[in-house]
């Protein structure tokens, strides 16, 4: 019997060694190409008709749209508009990442920490980045918490950079989690599938439930960490 972890092997589709690196395209990074070519037809196909009235797959790219827009107009205010479609884009991969994990026999992306690491240290220093380009060194006066006495100023500052640096590691973990408990899960239950013959229902019926919870999962695991990405935009931005 396979081990549940099994499915989580990263494993080289074409081998590439340059000056002893491996630059292999793997598993890992085809669904992730995957992802992108998945998200580009969505609203490629969805904003093709242009209709008045709009079909099934233009509604559901007008309502992907509004509903990251509003996202980022409710946590970030007017300033964030221009930070609008990198804020799309990183929604919509994550979310097709994690739903293309949920196929029969695919790789969940997001099933692994240096993928979410990767994601959430690029939001965390374009953040930082945009803080600073706006603010210059008064960016810095977001670790020094307002109507503070001064005393207590040595104590809180530092507790205010440390929480601000483990952003990226609780939004990787968060994710990371989520997505390979329930896959691990999943493939708990259908290995018991066979080996129990005719009592193997039960098993399969919990898979059925658990595949449903994890669509929702998937879709909530997306929301997360773009509207807390919004949130220390909104940081950055307003610095408050």
């Amino acid at each position: 019997m396979a081990s549940p972890l099994h499915q989580f092997e990263v494993t080289p589709l074409v081998p590439i060694h340059i000056g002893g690196v491996d630059l292999s395209f793997t598993n890992s990074s085809a669904f992730m190409v995957a992802a992108v070519g998945a998200a580009a037809l969505f609203f490629i196909y969805g904003s093709k008709g242009r209709a008045l009235v709009p079909g099934r797959w233009q509604s559901l790219a007008e309502l992907t749209y509004e509903f990251v827009a509003g996202m980022v107009r409710e946590n970030v205010g007017q300033e964030g508009r221009k930070y609008f479609p990198a804020v799309l884009s990183l929604f919509c991969f994550i979310l097709f990442c994690n739903l293309l994990g949920l196929l029969p026999y695919s790789f969940t992306v997001t099933s692994h920490i240096i993928v979410t690491f990767a994601l959430a240290f690029t939001a965390f220093i374009g953040v930082t980045l945009v803080g600073i380009m706006r603010h210059g060194l008064h960016f810095f006066s977001l670790f020094v918490p307002s109507g503070v006495s001064p005393v207590l100023l040595p104590l809180l500052i530092p507790i205010e950079i440390v929480s601000y640096l483990s952003r990226p590691v609780s939004l990787s973990v968060r994710l990371f989690a989520n997505m390979m408990a329930g896959h691990t899960m999943m493939k708990v239950f259908a290995s018991f599938i066979l080996p129990l013959g005719v009592f193997g229902i039960a098993p399969f019926a919990i898979d059925v439930v658990l595949t449903g919870f994890e669509f929702g999962i998937a879709i909530i695991q997306a929301y997360i960490f773009t509207v807390l990405t919004c949130l220390y935009l909104h940081d950055a931005v307003h610095l408050h």
